[in-house]
């Protein structure tokens, strides 16, 4: 299966290097207006970087767009007659609805939308995606690329606003109670590059014993909170000061601000 990546920043980069690193496809092409910004993918075989959109897209399988939401509708213009049925569209933009993608190319064409995450370039995304009525047939397709990336779900068109706030933002938000956590160490005393290395793996390990157990993290931290002990102090602490409803408010926001952006 050849790719064609059409706009490589750092979303577009991480899928890249993800299916590069899992050896996903036979080939890939990845285009940038500065090819030195992205000359680190010349180590990779089988891997072609150019500035020439049309080239790229003439002989890939599966096409991903991966560019600002602003340019995305005049590049579908210039490349809609290069553009062939049997290829796979792929979005990857905030807010760009497949039924304007439709109104550029034909809504015959096998059209997808997907949100994965910067975490792709670890293969640990989550990916959410959505197809038009041909797409359809081709979610399959979709769901082994990004399935080589992390994990992906299929969902519908209209919850992919607040999957990009869950899944996107959500890698930010995440970060964010990371080095809270670090700050939290340094004060108690560690070394700044071990209070990381302890925030870091028990962010990890957290997730992982959800993965596994398949528990609500209600019965994990059941498990950690003993009567008058020192992690329900601190817990409690947190919720008094707003921790679940500051995250909550947060979301809330994200959601708002990018149904702007979408109209």
């Amino acid at each position: 299966m050849k790719v064609a990546i059409i706009g490589a920043g750092s979303l577009g980069q991480s899928i890249a290097k993800g299916l590069l690193k899992n050896k996903a496809v036979s080939a890939i092409c990845v285009t940038k207006r500065n090819l030195d910004s992205i000359k680190e993918f010349n180590k990779y075989k089988k891997t072609t970087l150019t500035s020439d959109n049309e080239k790229a897209v003439k002989n890939a399988d599966v096409i991903i767009f991966a560019v600002q939401p602003r340019h995305l509708g005049k590049i579908l213009e210039k490349l809609k007659y290069t553009i062939n049925k049997e290829q796979l569209i792929i979005s990857v933009i905030t807010g760009f609805s497949i039924a304007k993608i439709e109104n550029i190319i034909g809504a015959k064409h096998y059209i997808i939308r997907a949100m994965p995450n910067t975490a792709a370039a670890v293969g640990q995304s989550m990916t959410c995606i959505a197809a038009n009525e041909n797409g359809k047939q081709k979610v399959a397709i979709a769901k082994t690329i990004f399935s080589s990336l992390g994990n992906s779900m299929e969902i519908p068109e209209e919850q992919l606003q607040a999957a990009t706030v869950i899944c996107a933002s959500g890698i930010a938000f995440w970060m964010r109670l990371i080095r809270a956590t670090t700050q939290g160490a340094i004060q108690l005393g560690f070394e700044a590059q071990e209070a990381h290395e302890l925030a870091m793996q028990t962010c990890f390990g957290a997730a992982s014993l959800l993965k596994e157990s398949g528990k609500h993290p209600e019965a994990e931290i059941d498990r950690v909170t003993t009567p008058g002990g020192c992690t329900i102090e601190g817990l409690n602490e947190m919720e008094h000061q707003g921790l679940s409803s500051s995250l909550i408010k947060g979301i809330n926001k994200s959601f708002e601000k990018i149904n702007q952006i979408k109209k």
